[in-house]
């Protein structure tokens, strides 16, 4: 639900700040004030384009912002969480116009760009009246809104359901397919897992392979840094037995320095430490040689690695792992015929599955068109246009396969006079025929579509007396079930509201400007008595304005 307005230089509205409320709220006013100048602004702000001639003279830029209530909006916040841009429970849209003809959006104080804004603004605000802006305009709209006043949900998740399914296993099939001819795909897999596997390839082999040539190919310099340790660890003048004779030195003493009993502690580690060197240093030496053969085969091994990971184009520790996804894949395709009549017949049961499920839900939206269609022309005839015929026709897709939203598409049909063949609503011309339509159509729905604010302007030209206050009473009836602005002219409209805006204009320091202004009751008896009998406003008028309120 809307809940703020601000105008800020936009056309000749200098500053406004508009709070609404549920229900219907009516704006009026005298002709050329600038009461459409509120339904600009919110298309503005729903991703509309404007020139810069919008900006109001002398002003540098235009500067818009309207804040939502979420609660009766589930997929416009549903929208902003995907997009992340959420805020709680409130959500704000500004837009600015600068003089020169540049402009920015943002979304909950965050920049965002007009196809952002468009798409949001769409699940916020319908605007009725204008061509261009009108949502139930559009094809994919008219078969949403018929579904949700058809109330078959069920039928619709059948209808998904099974698409997708159909389309999981067709994609699964043409990836089956796209791999070639299987018995050539077979050889030559394995060809590939022949190579792959003559050759030891895990990681842990590659490294000890690895190591093995470092050792053989560093052979003779490891070999005498072995023999040198050895002697240093061995020989006559060996480190250990230095060790000890420092040690005897020092236990003589130690009754006069007893700390020097930690001292020969740490060297009786040290000899231990050595004699651990040099058994491991005589092991290690043992396994030392020159082998030149053995080099040789190591490097040999190393080529053929590196061949195969040139040749595969994978790093030379990832060849086991390509290498079994070539034998996984191998296995796959033993029994891919027997994979393909699978596919086959999964993808028929689904196709099949499809077709009940859209046939169901094509019966459900025939007969919802159907009484759809007379309660609207039963509407329109109220609202003013006697003789009119509203039809819904369904439409079969011109692709067969399985869609899901179903095997055919809602189109609105209208003739608004008598003897006229039905036209698509998007080309009915009349700006306030349109909007009247569309009022009908929203009251025989009882407002199922999920936009929360609906606004109206245009929809009592050319209109008047009773069938105004018609209008009125279906624009108050609509106004139960969502939130409704209207633009009027028209008094019996005006007095079905439940709450009033008037805009009125005036000269400043030689400049136009509008101001709106929120009525009270008194203000309320005073706007509607002018719109019945002109500037002079008489006390019969302010009696018939009071019995209009009364009555709205």
């Amino acid at each position: 639900m809307l809940t703020r307005l601000s105008i800020r230089d936009f056309a000749v509205v200098a500053h406004a700040a508009l709070e609404f409320g549920a229900g219907m709220t009516v704006i009026s006013g005298e002709t050329g004030a600038g009461k459409s100048l509120l339904v600009d602004a919110l298309g503005f702000l729903s991703g509309a384009r404007a020139d810069a001639g919008v900006v109001r003279h002398g002003a540098q830029r235009a500067e818009l912002e309207a804040e939502f209530d979420l609660a009766d909006a589930p997929l416009a916040r549903a929208w902003l969480t995907d997009a992340e841009l959420d805020e709680g429970d409130t959500c704000q849209l500004r837009r600015t116009l600068r003089a020169d003809g540049g402009s920015k959006a943002w979304i909950n104080g965050r920049a965002a760009t007009i196809v952002q804004l468009t798409e949001l603004a769409r699940l916020l605000v319908e605007i009725h009246g204008q061509h261009a802006q009108q949502a139930l305009l559009v094809r994919g709209q008219q078969t949403d809104l018929l579904d949700a006043a058809a109330r078959h949900a069920t039928l619709l998740d059948a209808v998904r359901n099974t698409a997708t399914r159909w389309k999981q296993l067709s994609e699964e099939r043409a990836s089956l397919l796209a791999r070639g001819d299987v018995a050539d795909r077979q050889q030559w897999l394995q060809h590939q897992l022949h190579e792959l596997q003559a050759q030891p390839l895990e990681p842990a082999v590659l490294a000890e392979l690895d190591a093995n040539h470092r050792r053989h190919a560093h052979a003779a310099s490891l070999i005498a840094a072995c023999e040198a340790g050895l002697t240093a660890l061995n020989g006559d003048d060996a480190l250990a037995s230095r060790v000890q004779h420092l040690r005897s030195g020092l236990q003589r003493e130690v009754a006069h320095e007893p700390r020097l009993r930690d001292v020969d502690a740490l060297l009786d580690s040290a000899v231990i430490q050595l004699d651990e060197a040099l058994a491991l240093l005589e092991r290690i030496r043992g396994d030392l040689e020159l082998d030149p053969d053995a080099l040789a085969e190591i490097e040999r091994q190393l080529t053929r690695v590196q061949d195969l990971a040139r040749k595969h184009r994978v790093p030379a520790d990832q060849l086991a792992a390509h290498r079994d996804a070539l034998a996984i894949e191998l296995d796959a395709l033993a029994d891919a015929d027997a994979t393909l009549q699978r596919l086959d017949r999964a993808i028929a049961s689904a196709q099949s599955d499809w077709q009940h499920a859209a046939d169901a839900l094509r019966a459900s939206r025939r007969d919802c068109g159907s009484t759809l269609a007379t309660a609207v022309t039963l509407l329109i005839a109220e609202l003013g246009m006697a003789g009119g015929h509203f039809d819904v026709q369904l439409e079969a897709n011109a692709h067969p396969i399985p869609d899901p939203n179903g095997s055919e598409r809602a189109e609105f049909l209208v003739a608004a006079n008598p003897g006229q063949p039905p036209r698509p609503l998007r080309k009915v011309a009349s700006g306030g025929e349109l909007s009247r339509i569309s009022l009908a159509i929203e009251v025989a729905t009882q407002g199922q579509d999920a936009v929360p604010c609906m606004i109206f302007d245009e929809v009592d030209a050319g209109i008047g007396g009773a069938v105004a206050a018609a209008v009125g009473a279906k624009l108050r009836q609509l106004g139960a079930s969502k939130q409704v602005l209207c633009v009027t002219h028209q008094p019996q409209v005006a007095a079905a509201g439940h709450t009033q805006y008037r805009v009125s204009k005036a000269a400043q320091d030689g400049i136009t400007q509008s101001a709106v202004l929120a009525l009270d009751s008194a203000g309320r008896i005073e706007e509607i008595a002018r719109m019945l009998g002109g500037a002079d406003v008489s006390d019969e008028a302010r009696a018939a304005a009071k019995r209009l309120l009364e009555q709205g």
